[in-house]
């Protein structure tokens, strides 16, 4: 029997999911931080200081920036570890991961980059003191797989941040939806020509964990003190979790 997975709110065999969403983000790559500003209003960059600073990370910690992407969360975190800390920016897309690489060689920053699958992490255990992903959880096919696969490789004591788009406060969920289905694909029409990509993310929202049901996904991954804060009423929701 074939297993399959969501890709938006179809079914589709999960073999094919990965192929799927390195589509959607080769067709956005280029222009991913601009509609990240113009689908938030901004508020994304207030959102990842806030994992940031959530996450605690100090001068001399290791981190793992994983599905970094085009770098925001990583060139956050180089600020509070220093030079004599140690920061992986990975992500399976080659398109994104080329964006946040030339990016951090313009900002003359000192980071490692690997292309590589959450779900298969390269990377010793117990290692960082903090493992972070931002916006990207929600399009692994296994979440549970790469869950266990961060906390594999955190060291006792560290913490992993989860900054994902979540469920939003009820009295705004017609709102929220018009907005989603109607105003995102539109706005991602006219400036990248590729509305079904953002009617694909608008869909990966609604079918992503809670914030309880991932709070939960994360200790039954065996994560301990799991918490989340909710931000902007729920549109996002940032968790966090540690290993001990």
């Amino acid at each position: 029997m074939i297993k399959t997975t969501h890709f938006g709110f179809k079914s589709i065999p999960e073999t094919d999911k990965a192929h799927k969403v390195a589509g959607v983000f080769d067709s956005v790559a280029e222009r991913y931080n601009l509609m990240n500003d113009l689908m938030s209003m901004g508020l994304h960059r207030l959102w990842k200081r806030f994992a940031v600073e959530t996450s605690g990370v100090k001068a001399g910690s290791r981190v793992l920036d994983i599905a970094g992407g085009t770098a925001d969360l990583s060139t956050l975190l180089i600020k509070h570890i220093g030079e004599s800390g140690e920061i992986w920016l990975t992500d399976i897309n080659n398109s994104m991961l080329t964006i946040g690489r030339d990016r951090i060689l313009d900002y003359g920053m000192d980071i490692s980059v690997a292309q590589c699958d959450a779900e298969k992490l390269p990377f010793p255990e117990n290692y960082f003191d903090c493992v972070s992903v931002a916006f990207g959880l929600r399009n692994m096919t296994h979440k549970d797989v790469a869950l266990k696969e961060m906390l594999r490789v955190l060291r006792p004591g560290g913490c992993v941040i989860v900054l994902e788009f979540s469920k939003v406060w009820k009295p705004l969920q017609a709102f929220y939806d018009n907005y989603s289905f109607k105003v995102l694909p539109a706005i991602g029409k006219f400036i990248v020509n590729d509305e079904n990509s953002y009617r694909y993310l608008a869909e990966s929202i609604r079918v992503h964990p809670s914030q309880e049901e991932l709070k939960k996904l994360m200790q039954h991954t065996g994560f301990e003190r799991v918490e989340y804060f909710n931000l902007a009423a729920g549109v996002v929701a940032l968790h966090r979790g540690f290993k001990f």
